[in-house]
């Protein structure tokens, strides 16, 4: 049972052409697809996780973000059976995007790293995605996009 929290913070970038950027990982072994982002660190507010995250992970600068969306219910870690996620999704837009992206690559991959590929975003469904609260923001995300 959960019984801390694990506040993590993701970046919801689309491009002119409705290509959204998407982050495969290998960590400890396991490959897993998601949103760029991660961990909020302790004494860190939620928008400079997220900008520490995005220079981490694409050596990317954020022109503005608007808040999209948080999972109001328990989701246990898929890492760590004792931690609450609690996941914020920011729409942003970045200085560069065009520079942003690996070219291709096969996946699944094993080494310990991370790459980013651009998708079109309704090329995409929930499966593609490893974890439950970023298949349900891939949902919500193409619902706004068509209203």
């Amino acid at each position: 049972m959960a019984h801390r929290f694990n506040l993590r913070v993701y970046a919801l970038i689309l491009n002119e052409s409705n290509h959204i950027l998407v982050s495969d990982e290998c960590r400890f072994g396991h490959f897993f697809t998601k949103f760029p982002g991660g961990g909020i660190e302790a004494n860190e507010g939620v928008l400079d996780a997220l900008k520490r995250e995005l220079q981490e992970e694409l050596s990317a600068e954020m022109l503005d973000s608007s808040f999209f969306y948080f999972n109001d219910f328990v989701q246990v870690s898929a890492f760590d059976p004792s931690q609450q996620l609690v996941a914020f999704y920011y729409l942003v837009r970045l200085k560069e995007p065009e520079k942003i992206g690996t070219r291709n690559y096969s996946i699944p991959f094993q080494e310990e790293t991370e790459k980013q590929r651009w998708v079109y975003i309704h090329e995409l469904n929930e499966k593609d995605f490893t974890f439950p609260i970023d298949q349900i923001v891939l949902v919500k995300l193409k619902e706004s996009l068509i209203s």
